[in-house]
C-alpha cells in the first residue's frame, strides 16, 4: 500500500514540476546571466535533487518556493565549483554585443545583472521577474525579510548605476 502512495506522490510531483519547469529554467538563465549551458545544467541537477527529495515535500508549503529554494541552493553550489575553474566574465565578454541570435537579446541585462552580488541579483530576479513577495524570497534564500529588503534596495541602486 505504501508503494501506491509513493507512486501517486511521484505522479503529482511530475505534474507540479511540469507546470513550473519553464519558469524555473528562465529564472536560472537570468541567475546565470544568460549562460544557457550553465543554467540548463543547474536546472537538471535541481530537478533531480527535487525528485529525490519529493517524499520530504510538505504539501502545505508552496511548491514553487520549495522548488526554487532547491534550485537556488544548487546554483550557489555550482558557483562555488565554477569559481575554481573559470570566471563568469569570460563568457560574457566572449559574446559579440550586436549578436543577431535571439539567445543574446538580453545580453546587456545579463551583463548588468552579472555585476551585481549574487544575493542582490537573486532578490531582484525573484521579486521583479518571478513576482515573489519579500516573505517568500526570504524563505527561498533562507534569509530574514529585512535582509531581503536591503538586498532589493541595494540591487536596484547598483543596477541604476550600472545602466547609467
Amino acid at each position: 500500500m505504501k508503494d501506491n502512495i509513493a507512486i501517486v506522490n511521484r505522479k503529482r510531483f511530475i505534474e507540479l514540476v511540469s507546470s513550473e519547469q519553464e519558469s524555473l529554467r528562465r529564472f536560472l538563465l537570468a541567475l546565470c546571466c544568460g549562460n544557457r549551458p550553465d543554467a540548463e545544467d543547474i536546472a537538471q541537477e535541481a530537478l533531480v535533487k527535487a525528485y529525490l527529495a519529493a517524499e520530504n515535500y510538505d504539501e502545505q508549503q508552496k511548491f514553487t518556493a520549495w522548488l526554487y529554494r532547491i534550485a537556488y541552493n544548487t546554483f550557489l553550489d555550482s558557483r562555488k565549483k565554477s569559481r575554481k575553474l573559470s570566471q563568469l566574465n569570460e563568457a560574457v565578454n566572449a559574446v559579440a554585443p550586436n549578436a543577431a541570435d535571439d539567445s543574446y537579446k538580453y545580453q546587456e541585462l545579463y551583463a548588468a545583472l552579472n555585476k551585481l552580488p549574487e544575493k542582490e541579483r537573486t532578490a531582484i530576479l525573484l521579486f521583479h521577474l518571478k513576482g515573489y513577495s519579500i516573505k517568500e524570497i526570504a524563505q527561498i534564500v533562507e534569509n530574514s525579510e529585512d535582509a531581503v529588503k536591503k538586498q532589493l534596495s541595494r540591487g536596484r541602486e547598483h543596477l541604476k548605476q550600472i545602466i547609467r
